[in-house]
C-alpha cells in the first residue's frame, strides 16, 4: 500500500474583479488524507495570512465537467479565452468573490490526490469509533 502523503499544488488564479479586470491571485490548495473528503484552498490576497476555504473533494471534480454547489460555494468550468478554466464563486457575509482557475491546475492536482486516496474510499480512512467518541464528548 502506497504510503499517506499530503498533496499540495500552488496555483496562479486570477481573481475576477469585473467583466473586463481580473488580477493574478496565489492559490495553495492542499489535500490531506485525514480529511479524504476535504480540499482546502487559501488565497494569498494582500497578505502573508492566507483567506482559506474548505471545499469538498467531489464538488471540485464535478465542477470539471459541469456546474457544482450551492449557497457560499458553486463552481463551473468554461472556455476563457480559448483556455479551460474552472470558475469558483465564494460567498460569505464578509462579501464574495470570483476566482478564475486554470482547469489543467485542477485537474493535476485532482489526479494526484486520487493517487493518494481514491475516490469512493475515503470512509475507509477515517477512524469512526473516534470521531463517534469525539461527538459523544461534546454534547
Amino acid at each position: 500500500m502506497e504510503s499517506l502523503r499530503t498533496v499540495v499544488r500552488a496555483v496562479t488564479a486570477q481573481l475576477v474583479v469585473s467583466r473586463t479586470y481580473s488580477q493574478p491571485l496565489c492559490m495553495r490548495l492542499r489535500y490531506e488524507p485525514a480529511d479524504p473528503y476535504v480540499v482546502r484552498a487559501a488565497f494569498f490576497v494582500h497578505s502573508d495570512e492566507p483567506v482559506e476555504w474548505v471545499l469538498g473533494r467531489d464538488l471540485l471534480a464535478d465542477g470539471l465537467n459541469g456546474c457544482a454547489g450551492h449557497g457560499d460555494v458553486r463552481i463551473w468550468s468554461a472556455a476563457n479565452r480559448g483556455d479551460p478554466a474552472m470558475y469558483i464563486a465564494l460567498g460569505s457575509r464578509a462579501g464574495t468573490a470570483l476566482v478564475e482557475v486554470p482547469v489543467h491546475d485542477v485537474k493535476t492536482f485532482l489526479e494526484r490526490t486520487e493517487t493518494v486516496v481514491p475516490r469512493g474510499t475515503e470512509s475507509e480512512r477515517i477512524d469512526w469509533d473516534a470521531e463517534l467518541a469525539y461527538l459523544l464528548s461534546q454534547s
